[in-house]
């Protein structure tokens, strides 16, 4: 298991090792040990525990985000797509953090296989780039409606490059919720997370 760090640190690229051979390929999709000694290597926190997988199956076109949840149930996400392809996007919500309001995007695909943590405060979204996209969430806290929050996805302040020359008529396939979704600017103070500084 391979970990690189995006241009925002806490935003790190997962790679399992593939081990090939005539009668196919295996691969180790998680192992909680060799991921968290992989964050402290990059110095990086060690999340809490996932409870909650989720499977998403997506049509070209359609974009997802950009969700995040706020305490008492933020959740940190490590993701993949294991058919089709996605481009995926994590944007830095923190409050008072170094990166506030940059954004990193990471083609997710099957055949790549890479996966994308992104920590608790990072709102998150993706846009399928093929029909029959399935996107896979391992979550560190439950879903919680009261918690929950949206970001618009062409919020102009965040400048997100979406690829869509992908979309039918350069258009995605929003649902109305995230279409009425508020710009970062304008969330209210209390509707954002705050950045904790790492401890020395």
């Amino acid at each position: 298991m391979k970990l690189t760090q995006t241009r925002i640190p806490d935003v790190v690229i997962v790679e399992p090792a593939v081990f090939a051979d005539e009668r196919g390929w295996f691969m180790e999709t998680f192992n909680e040990v060799r991921f968290h000694a992989g964050l402290r290597e990059l110095g990086l926190p060690v999340p809490r525990p996932f409870v909650q997988d989720n499977h998403s199956c997506s049509k070209a076109g359609v974009l997802r985000g950009l969700h995040y949840q706020l305490p008492p149930s933020p959740q940190g996400k490590l993701v993949r797509v294991t058919q089709g392809a996605a481009y995926d996007v994590a944007v830095d919500i923190r409050e008072g953090s170094p990166t506030f309001g940059q954004w990193v995007g990471v083609e997710l695909t099957a055949d790549n296989r890479r996966q994308m943590w992104i920590p608790e405060g990072f709102a998150h979204g993706f846009l399928s780039l093929a029909d029959d996209t399935h996107f896979l969430y391992k979550t560190t806290d439950v879903y919680a409606r009261d918690c929950e929050r949206s970001l618009h996805w062409q919020d102009p302040a965040l400048g997100i490059e979406w690829p869509l020359n992908t979309c039918h008529g350069g258009v995605p396939l929003v649902a109305t919720k995230d279409m009425q979704a508020q710009t970062l600017a304008q969330q209210a103070a209390s509707d954002l997370p705050v950045w904790v500084a790492p401890s020395a």
